[in-house]
């Protein structure tokens, strides 16, 4: 599915149906037609593409399909249509997937580059002399915002390339992790107006894919910024994955709960 599709189909706005007149709410009155949709759902995706097909005019499909939210994401009908407030992002190149807020879009920087890196490795013609290989920097694989933003809010994943063999195990546990990466991110000391605190750090096993998921919640703080960070990493095969949002921590407490989903939905999508 191609860029502007998909961008079309994240810009819909999501249905608000309010009760008017103290009349009976939407819950109730929907109820009949959330079981029959669950119904659909169930069955496959053959049924559900009878309902999901077409545009999310007025966002009526989003709402459906908000009905039996489950259901809809185990069908991945949210790379499509926002399901309860949430969107997919389903990066089939690199294998991996989460969800994120709705209302968030790419971020063009990101999709720009990941472009030119694309037309550089089909071109059959030598860089030219003066252009600086950039592309090798690990850069975010994607990043989504809400519109507008300046960056000090939002998610984004990198990939990186590490040894076959290289296992985050290997370092310890959670929190031995966790303090070592909040270190490495205010400096090491280097930098003693950057302050870094991890406030948990757990760890989330998927035996189905064998693979490991270390998370881990922390604050980084100078005189200019105080931020507010949820991070996830995995390796596999000579990969590392590492998942990070941040918002201002101003915002933490309204944003937390998008954030812990963010971070729980993150996951590998091939069984190694």
């Amino acid at each position: 599915m191609g860029m502007a599709v998909q961008a079309r189909f994240r810009a819909c706005n999501r249905i608000r149906i309010e009760g008017m007149n103290g009349g009976p709410s939407p819950a109730e009155e929907f109820a009949p037609l959330a079981t029959k949709f669950q119904r659909r759902l169930l069955v496959g995706v053959g049924s559900a593409s009878l309902v999901a097909l077409g545009a999310n005019f007025g966002g009526i499909t989003s709402f459906l399909l908000g009905l039996s939210p489950q259901s809809g994401r185990n069908l991945k009908l949210d790379v499509l249509y926002p399901i309860a407030g949430y969107s997919r992002c389903f990066e089939t190149k690199e294998g991996f997937e989460f969800l994120y807020p709705a209302n968030w879009v790419g971020d063009q920087t990101v999709l720009y580059r990941a472009a030119k890196k694309r037309e550089m490795e089909r071109s059959l013609d030598p860089p030219p002399l003066n252009v600086r290989r950039r592309f090798s920097i690990n850069e975010p694989v994607v990043a989504f915002g809400p519109p507008g933003s300046n960056g000090e809010l939002n998610v984004s994943v990198i990939v990186s390339t590490v040894a076959q063999d290289f296992s985050i195990e290997a370092f310890g546990g959670p929190d031995e992790v966790g303090e070592a990466v909040v270190r490495r991110i205010t400096g090491s000391g280097q930098r003693p107006e950057v302050k870094g605190t991890l406030i948990k750090s757990s760890l989330r096993e998927d035996s189905v894919r064998n693979v490991k998921y270390y998370e881990f919640e922390f604050r980084v703080e100078s005189p200019s910024f105080r931020r507010h960070n949820v991070s996830v990493c995995c390796a596999r095969g000579g990969r590392l994955f590492t998942l990070n949002a941040q918002a201002p921590e101003s915002a933490w407490s309204e944003l937390k709960s998008d954030f812990y989903k963010i971070a729980d939905s993150f996951a590998l999508t091939t069984v190694s």
